[in-house]
């Protein structure tokens, strides 16, 4: 009895445990891959190689299950086409700077600078705490796209001249590349601007198709060598103070992902604002030391009168943005807003603090 009551129970037991086998839920990977465009040279540092940071990063954080294949400007389409291929669905993603789609929309520039505008710190409060995000998110779904802050370089120079800037007249005639409405300032001032993408820069310098170029800040420019073709490079950038770069989504497929896939993308990129903005911050010391003592280069600061000539002409374009459309005048009053509550407390806290301790090191 003992033992036919042993055998039972085990047979029980199995038939339980079996049971219990079956009823147990497969997960299986739900895999996700897509296509990533930049307006970026492979490898390019600061830029690209953040660029390529972002799409390494989505794929660790999602353990695999992310994956997306990054294409430099020239592997999948040029760099200035990456809006239409996104917008159109034939790829998912982008990397780029949003004022190379002013001319879409000048209310693009915002998102990455415009003259006058706000640094690294003031365009993360605007866009994430100032309304801006809700803006952005008006104007890019107007073309089918959703945009994410993913980089910063922060406070950018004010460019390579072969020649001295010294009154407003040296602008005249100038054949400079300088896209964005910077280079609408440029053209109020009588100026040439040219729209080039980064990869096209260095040839058109040297072969003297353009007099002049701003490009970002040391460590770039540095790599670029725009100082074999120009010596003079001058600070600051009216243009750039604080060039925020984006991933552009196709909106159709970011509203098809789970939440918890927007927000692992949205991780990443915000995440890589942060990185790339300390890589500038750190490396373009060491390399403007370099230029200054490796390269010959003369540093040379913009007048008070050339600023303040920039001042006035950026106030005619952003008269002529705001006539555009509704919505580029509620980005610009958004954006002057911002600009004023977030420099009033700017003012003094970071600023007189830097300016003291300057001062006081001698720095």
């Amino acid at each position: 009895m003992n033992r036919r009551e042993v055998l039972k129970g085990a047979a029980l037991g199995a038939v339980a445990t079996a049971g219990a086998t079956v009823a147990a839920p497969s997960i299986a990977k739900e895999r996700i891959e897509v296509n990533m465009v930049s307006t970026w040279p492979r490898d390019f540092p600061g830029l690209g190689t953040g660029a390529q940071r972002f799409a390494a990063r989505v794929d660790a954080m999602s353990d695999g299950r992310i994956k997306i294949n990054y294409f430099a400007a020239g592997e999948r389409v040029k760099a200035f086409d990456s809006f239409t291929e996104v917008a159109s669905g034939n790829a998912q993603i982008y990397h780029g700077a949003e004022y190379y789609w002013k001319g879409k929309h000048p209310g693009f520039a915002y998102f990455t600078a415009v003259p006058f505008g706000l640094t690294y710190t003031e365009m993360n409060a605007w866009i994430r705490f100032g309304g801006g995000q809700e803006l952005w998110d008006k104007l890019a779904g107007e073309y089918g796209l959703k945009g994410l802050m993913c980089g910063n370089t922060g406070v950018q120079m004010g460019g390579w001249y072969r020649k001295e800037i010294n009154t407003v007249d040296d602008l005249k005639g100038l054949k400079m590349r300088m896209p964005g409405l910077g280079g609408d300032v440029l053209s109020k001032l009588g100026g040439s601007p040219v729209s080039l993408p980064g990869g096209q820069i260095y040839e058109n310098l040297v072969s003297g198709a353009i007099d002049a170029t701003e490009w970002v800040g040391p460590w770039n420019d540095e790599i670029m060598k725009f100082y074999e073709a120009a010596k003079f490079y001058y600070y600051p950038g009216m243009h750039e103070p604080g060039s925020m770069l984006s991933i552009g989504m196709n909106k159709k497929w970011w509203d098809g992902l789970k939440k918890s896939d927007q927000l692992i993308i949205e991780a990443a990129s915000s995440m890589e604002n942060d990185v790339m903005m300390s890589e500038y911050n750190y490396k373009n010391g060491a390399a403007l030391k370099s230029l200054l003592t490796n390269h010959g280069v003369k540093l040379r600061g913009f007048s008070d009168e050339i600023y303040d000539s920039f001042g006035e002409a950026s106030e005619e374009v952003f008269e002529d943005v705001q006539e555009h459309s509704p919505l580029a005048k509620e980005i610009h009053q958004s954006f002057v807003n911002a600009r004023s509550e977030i420099g009033a407390w700017a003012k003094i806290s970071d600023q007189a603090y830097v300016q003291q301790r300057n001062r006081v090191l001698g720095l």
